[in-house]
């Protein structure tokens, strides 16, 4: 990667011969293979990028020094060399900072060198990434979504993460992974018996992998799993990744009523305490940006540009407990955002000037997900399946619905994961029993490496209807593995000229299977 041409594409393929479309997932990146050098381990990562700067991450083997050097060409002529950082086993000789100062809508290159800090002569090989800055003025934009990463113990087999690398073929400005980035509460055996004959092989697992997470340790491992494949690693190389979560970086549906005491897979019974444990391992290993008023918040805004505004909601850390949800007054227990995540929600959408706002959500507003999907008893997202007048965590989102009619904010679409199928929904007030809105968009798109499942049911109290849907057929069954074909990812294309948001759903195997162009409300 030293002597690359000077264009994206060229840097695009480089990164795809390194590994992004290749279908073997075997080799483990390592840089420098003497034991007497460090040596990176789990590849590069950017992240929240908007037009003038952009997070940058790294792994080394060992305590460390890393160099950043940082340059708007490929061949880091006149590049500026920043202050070192140290890698310990602290933070699990991870590393990550925030490049600062960059010139908007830019080709940014950044390179970490790492040198022993028992033996600071003893230096690694280079390793290097790229990102672009978000544009000041109103040019295309393209972005991926998708979510729900190593799931249902559909680890690496021989193909290895294949959508990752078809995401990355549309060499998109950023990718927004909507949640279930690990799945803590996976563990995956060696192979597994596929329906109708043959062996699922998870050909890259590691000890982390085999039972459920529990220490600090065993989380951070979940996340160092899915960097052992190549077509994750060669898409976080090129494209800066916008995290946000759901359960499965905790266990599967938490919240304050999840009850561990009967489960033999756990002996940490406290949810709290895995709760904790996995919400660092979520920082350190991901290029989510540090909050210095609440350390350790995953909702955000990123400016991207006049034409896009990406709200990341929270709908995991500050819900009350799951339960009926049945309440007929908003209370702290029967919400999922919370007080203050609310208000700064209605504050950023009321004050933002983009044409578009994405409100990245990382569980759809009307499908039903059950807190207990083998009795269907319990509300794990925000329908609680009665169709009726909003009751629980509706009244947070219906009350949210009003304030966004009433303040005249416009061209707000949202974007989901969670339910391992993709879908495309138009919520429409005349179909609704709680009718104090504008139409809106919701599109969900997923699993990207996990089980397929679904579909789940509607709740009619925001009146979505249904436009597309891609799921498995009765005769497939649930929880079909990666190989069946059933994994999805959306695209997002804004043209600079005329602002329209067109909307793709896609398959692993780039097959487009829904579009449709999204006009803007123009500001009267």
């Amino acid at each position: 990667m030293n002597k690359l041409s000077m264009t994206r594409r060229a840097f695009v393929t480089s990164a795809s011969a390194a590994g992004l479309v290749g279908v073997s997932s075997l080799a483990l990146p390592y840089y420098s293979r003497a034991s007497q050098r460090p040596a990176f381990t789990h590849g590069v990562q950017s992240g929240d990028v908007d037009a003038t700067s952009g997070m940058v991450w790294t792994r080394t083997d060992r305590p460390s020094r890393v160099m950043f050097e940082v340059s708007s060409t490929e061949n880091f002529a006149n590049a500026t060399r920043l202050a070192p950082l140290d890698t310990s086993p602290a933070s699990d000789y991870t590393v990550k900072r925030l490049l600062t100062d960059l010139a908007s809508d830019q080709d940014i290159f950044y390179r970490m060198t790492a040198a022993d800090l028992a033996d600071i002569n003893a230096v690694s090989e280079p390793i290097t990434g790229r990102f672009r800055t978000a544009p000041a003025s109103k040019r295309d934009i393209r972005f991926a979504w998708s979510g729900d990463t190593a799931g249902q113990g559909w680890g690496i087999d021989e193909t290895g993460m294949k959508t990752y690398a078809t995401i990355g073929k549309h060499t998109p400005d950023f990718f927004l992974h909507s949640g279930d980035t690990i799945y803590a509460d996976g563990a995956m055996k060696d192979e597994v018996d596929l329906p109708g004959g043959g062996k699922w092989k998870n050909v890259v697992l590691i000890d982390g992998k085999r039972k459920v997470a529990e220490t600090l340790d065993e989380y951070r491992d979940q996340w160092k799993y899915n960097m052992m494949d190549r077509n994750v690693l060669g898409l976080s190389a090129i494209c800066p990744t916008f995290y946000q979560w759901d359960d499965h970086e905790v266990l599967n549906n938490w919240s304050d009523s999840k009850d561990l005491s009967a489960d033999n897979r756990y002996t940490e019974k406290s949810i709290h305490v895995l709760a904790a444990r996995a919400a660092r391992a979520f920082h350190e290993m991901t290029t989510i940006r540090y909050e210095p008023s609440e350390p350790g918040r995953v909702y955000r805004k990123i400016a991207y540009g006049p034409l896009l505004d990406v709200f990341f909601l929270d709908m995991r850390s500050y819900r009350g407990p799951n339960g009926p949800d049945m309440q007929d007054e908003m209370t702290p227990q029967s919400r999922m955002l919370g007080e203050q995540q609310t208000k700064w929600l209605k504050r950023e959408l009321a004050n933002s000037k983009a044409t578009w706002k994405i409100i990245a959500a990382d569980m759809p507003l009307g499908l039903v997900v059950w807190d207990d999907g083998t009795k269907k008893v319990g509300a794990e997202a925000v329908s609680n399946g009665d169709n009726g007048l909003p009751k629980g965590r509706e009244l947070e989102i219906a009350d949210l619905l009003r304030f966004i009619k009433n303040a005249g904010i416009s061209n707000t679409v949202w974007l989901t994961a969670d339910v391992h199928y993709t879908a495309a929904h138009y919520y429409n007030p005349d179909k609704a029993q709680f009718q104090e809105f504008n139409p809106f968009w919701e599109f969900v798109s997923g699993p990207i490496h996990a089980g397929t499942f679904g579909p789940n049911d509607f709740d009619m109290t925001f009146g979505p209807e249904l436009k597309f849907i891609k799921a498995p057929s009765a005769e497939q069954g649930q929880n079909l593995p990666p190989s069946a074909g059933l994994q999805f990812f959306g695209l997002v294309d804004i043209n600079g000229a005329s602002e329209q948001m067109t909307v793709r759903l896609m398959d692993r195997d780039d097959n487009e299977l829904y579009k449709v162009t999204l006009d803007p409300v123009r500001s009267a």
